[in-house]
C-alpha cells in the first residue's frame, strides 16, 4: 500500500490509491484520504499506524519543521516503510522542466504540472493552484514547461488590504460578488482581489495561445479555486488534489 502525501503552506492533504489503479488518463480512485492543518498533523498518527503501508511519496513545500515531524510520525507508525521525498528535477514522469535552475521550483508546482499533463495529454496548458499563493504555470502539449507565476492567494490579499490600510475591514473571503464595480468596502476588496485572480490566469491562457498558435486548456485546482471559477470567462477543468494525482502518476512512472 503507497500512501502520497501533500505537505502545502497550510495543510497537509493525503491520500492511498486503490491498488490496482492503472495510468489512463483518469483521476486517480482513493482507497483512504483526508486532510489536516498543520496543527492537527499529530492527529494522523492513528490513522496512518492502523494501514499495512510500505511505500510513500511526500511533496513538501511547508519548511523543515513539518518535514521532521512527518518523518518522525512515519518512522514511529511504519518504521519499514520507503519513504521518498519528490523534488524537482529537469524531466520526470512527462514533464521537462526548463527552470533556470531545475531544483528550484517548488515541488508541488511541478507534481501539478505532472499531474495536469497526465489527466490532459497532448494539450497545451495553464495549471492554476490557489491556494496560500496562486501559482499559474504554462505547460506545452508535449510537456515542456515554459514558466510561470506567482502571486498572493486570494485570502492573503484580502487579509493584507485589511490590516494594512486605514479603516479597511478584514474581509471574508466568501462574499459573493455579483459584479466587479462595488457599491461597498467589503465588497470592493473582494472585487480587486478575485479580478486580480482571475486577470492573471486569464491573461497567461491568453499569452500562451499566442506562443503556441492553438487553444490552450485551464486546469485550476487548491482550497481557494472555488471562489474563482464562476468568474473566469474561459473554459476550465476543475481538478481537486491535483498535487496528489501528480504524486500518483510519479510513483507509477519511477522504478522500484
Amino acid at each position: 500500500m503507497q500512501l502520497l502525501i501533500d505537505a502545502g503552506n497550510t495543510r497537509i492533504k493525503w491520500a492511498v490509491p486503490v491498488a490496482d489503479t492503472a495510468l489512463g488518463g483518469q483521476v486517480p480512485v482513493w482507497l483512504h484520504s483526508g486532510s489536516v492543518s498543520h496543527a492537527e498533523l499529530a492527529n494522523l498518527d492513528h490513522v496512518w499506524r492502523a494501514m499495512p503501508i510500505t511505500r510513500v511519496l511526500i511533496s513538501n513545500v511547508a519548511g523543515a519543521a513539518i518535514r521532521a515531524k512527518l518523518s518522525a510520525i512515519l518512522q514511529d507508525v511504519q518504521p519499514a516503510a520507503d519513504v521518498r521525498w519528490f523534488a524537482s528535477q529537469e524531466r520526470v514522469a512527462g514533464i521537462h522542466n526548463t527552470y533556470r535552475n531545475p531544483a528550484q521550483l517548488g515541488c508541488d508546482r511541478l507534481a501539478s504540472m505532472v499531474g495536469a499533463h497526465y489527466l490532459f495529454p497532448q494539450q497545451g496548458l495553464v495549471v492554476a493552484t490557489c491556494g496560500t499563493a496562486t501559482t499559474v504555470d504554462a505547460v506545452t502539449a508535449q510537456g515542456q514547461f515554459e514558466g510561470g507565476m506567482i502571486l498572493p492567494g486570494l485570502k492573503l490579499m484580502a487579509e493584507s488590504l485589511a490590516r494594512n490600510t486605514a479603516q479597511l475591514p478584514q474581509v471574508a473571503e466568501s462574499i459573493s460578488l455579483a459584479g466587479i464595480f462595488a457599491d461597498n468596502t467589503d465588497q470592493a476588496i473582494v472585487s480587486g482581489c478575485i479580478s486580480a485572480q482571475v486577470g492573471a490566469i486569464r491573461r497567461a491562457v491568453s499569452m500562451l495561445e499566442e506562443q503556441q498558435k492553438q487553444s490552450v486548456s485551464c486546469v485550476i485546482s487548491g482550497g481557494a479555486a472555488p471562489y474563482l471559477l464562476a468568474h473566469l470567462s474561459l473554459p476550465y477543468q476543475h481538478v481537486d488534489n491535483l498535487v496528489l494525482t501528480g504524486l500518483f502518476v510519479v510513483a507509477q512512472s519511477s522504478p522500484d
